[in-house]
Parts: structure tokens; C-alpha cells; sequence
């Protein structure tokens, strides 16, 4: 990679994560003026400077310069992550490997008999689920919803939500935030 491409890829991986040069400014304790410099080349930014834009921009170096990879779009068991809470009855296993980084992030969630999520406080974006198996309920703002196998659900989560299983049998919900919040 030159050093003309630097700017370049720079502005490339800030529009992809929708950020504007002020908010990367922000994040990266710089002007907005120095951030529009180092993307039409005309600055460079040192190692440790270009270090923090690129960790604003969830990435690090050696990904940066590593050119573009080989996307992975498929994914097997082997790639996913899970993370059990025992205490809650809850079993997460997140579909995507760094979804976290990417607009949305797929996951399925396992509740057990009597078990249920964690509280999420409202924020920004869009929750969708599909139940898989089981009767699980939506709690949105207090208020509890039955849902079936077949059902689905779509919120903008300006309430505090969660999901719980009030029955003797598992429930499977596949569930995507965008952005991510899991």
C-alpha cells in the first residue's frame, strides 16, 4: 500500500461504518480539519496516530495493511461463539463471527425452562426475532407478549426489553440487533 492509498482506505472504512469526519474526530482526539488532510493525502498521520483512527474504525495495522482479506460469508459451528449463563438459564451463541463490528449481529438464543435474557435498556436501532422453538415471552416496557413457534418480532427499543421462558420446555429464538448490542 502506498502512501496515497493510506488516505484513501482510510475514508473508505469511516463511510463504512457510517461515522462523519467530525464524529472520527472525535472518537480519535483530533480536528476534523487534520482528519480531511490525511484522507485527500495531503498529512500523514504517525504510527501511533494512525493507530488510534484505526482502532475508531474497529480495525488495527495489521489488518489495515494486510490489504483486503478473502471475505468469509459462510460460516460452521467450529466459527461461532457461546457464552452460557447458568444463573439466568440462558445460552447465547453468536452466529457471526465480529458481528459486533458489522451493522448487525445474528444470534440464537437458548432459554431453558423458567430461564431469560438480560434486561436491555433502550437505545439506538432495530431488534428483530424469530422464534424456533418453544413459548417464549417478549417483555417490552413492563408488558409481556406470548410468542409462538412461527412468530416473529421487530421493536425499536426505546423501552427496556427483554425475553423469558415461563414454561417446562426450551425455547430457541433467533435474534438480530442492528447495531449490534449483544
Amino acid at each position: 500500500m502506498t502512501g496515497a492509498d493510506i488516505g484513501d482506505r482510510l475514508k473508505q472504512l469511516r463511510i463504512q461504518r457510517n461515522l462523519t469526519q467530525e464524529e472520527m474526530a472525535d472518537r480519535c482526539e483530533l480536528s476534523k480539519g487534520f482528519i480531511s488532510q490525511v484522507e485527500r493525502n495531503l498529512a500523514s498521520p504517525s504510527i501511533a496516530t494512525l493507530t488510534d483512527m484505526l482502532e475508531a474504525l474497529g480495525t488495527n495495522l495489521q489488518e489495515f495493511f494486510a490489504g483486503p482479506a478473502q471475505e468469509q460469508v459462510v460460516f460452521s459451528e467450529s466459527d461461532m461463539f457461546e457464552k452460557v449463563d447458568g444463573e439466568l438459564g440462558e445460552k447465547v451463541l453468536w452466529l457471526v463471527p465480529g458481528a459486533q463490528r458489522n451493522r448487525m449481529e445474528p444470534i440464537l438464543v437458548t432459554l431453558s425452562p423458567g430461564g431469560r435474557t438480560e434486561e436491555i435498556a433502550p437505545h439506538e436501532g432495530e431488534e428483530f426475532g424469530f422464534v424456533l422453538q418453544g413459548f417464549p415471552q417478549l417483555v417490552l416496557g413492563g408488558k409481556a407478549t406470548r410468542l409462538r413457534p412461527g412468530a416473529s418480532f421487530s421493536i425499536h427499543p426505546g423501552q427496556t426489553h427483554y425475553l423469558q421462558n415461563r414454561t417446562k420446555t426450551q425455547a430457541r429464538i433467533l435474534w438480530v440487533s442492528t447495531p449490534p448490542s449483544f
